[in-house]
């Protein structure tokens, strides 16, 4: 099989970026910046969810599945920089051209992702090869590409389950219980900005991993449903996944796999 890799991004305002923006008082707190912009963001549209690209990367967990491995690693901050985040994020896409997997990843972690790299000066030839590249298999990426809405190189698949309908969009938390997966733990995505600013930095990073888990499994099922794989590939591939868990032997993993059993 094909290299996979899951995605998922954690982020908070872009206070910086904001400051320059609209050219605040610098002695404005960080919190103060952003709950400034909040309201202004709920006067205009009656929410305080910020354009794409004023949201800063703190968090890019991944799952990768090659070979006879399965890792489940962070980019993160303070350890790197955002430019350094996604750089190395699509480095890796670089390196092993895998098929990637998200959820919502069309509507809102790529283009977030395409907007920070262009501000940080990120290169990302690869991924934005749509045939005309210097890779030795570029033709192919005429017709299956990462950039292409109904491509399967990067594979939305809450997109895709609800049939490129928004209206038919569905929770990941919900349908990964539905399932009997463990669905979220901890936090969800509107707790972020103000676990970052509690210093809870690696509460972000584990709840970002265990998002991310909970999106391989339901890619698991998904290959079920549309054949890819059998009944005894896909049982034998979760066992294999908890196993690997199991050996990681953290605090995340040891909740994620309890409430798994339950």
């Amino acid at each position: 099989m094909k290299p996979v890799l899951v995605f998922d991004i954690e982020t908070i305002p872009d206070v910086p970026g904001l400051r320059r923006l609209h050219e605040l008082d610098p002695a404005l707190s960080d919190a103060e910046v952003a709950e400034m912009v909040f309201q202004q963001r709920r006067a205009q549209s009656g929410n305080d969810f910020l354009p794409h690209y004023l949201q800063r990367v703190a968090v890019i967990s991944c799952t990768l599945r090659a070979g006879r491995d399965l890792r489940v690693w962070s980019l993160a901050e303070p350890e790197q920089s955002e430019a350094e985040i996604i750089q190395r994020f699509f480095d890796g896409i670089e390196k092993f051209t895998p098929r990637i997997v998200s959820w919502n990843g069309g509507g809102f972690d790529l283009p977030v992702l395409h907007y920070r790299g262009l501000i940080h000066g990120v290169a990302a030839a690869r991924y934005w090869d749509m045939g005309e590249g210097d890779y030795g298999d570029s033709r192919d990426f005429k017709w299956n590409n990462y950039i292409n809405r109904y491509h399967t190189r990067h594979l939305d698949l809450m997109d895709l389950l609800a049939l490129y309908q928004p209206r038919a969009n569905a929770p990941l938390d919900d349908l990964a219980r539905l399932i009997g997966f463990p669905g979220k733990l901890g936090m969800d995505g509107g707790k972020v900005w103000d676990a970052w600013q509690a210093g809870e930095i690696a509460g972000i990073r584990d709840y970002c991993e265990t998002d991310v888990m909970n999106t391989y499994l339901v890619f698991l099922r998904f290959r079920l449903m549309n054949g890819e794989m059998s009944r005894e590939e896909y049982d034998a591939e979760i066992v294999f996944v908890q196993d690997e868990l199991a050996k990681l032997n953290k605090p995340h993993w040891r909740e994620f796999l309890a409430a798994w059993a339950k």
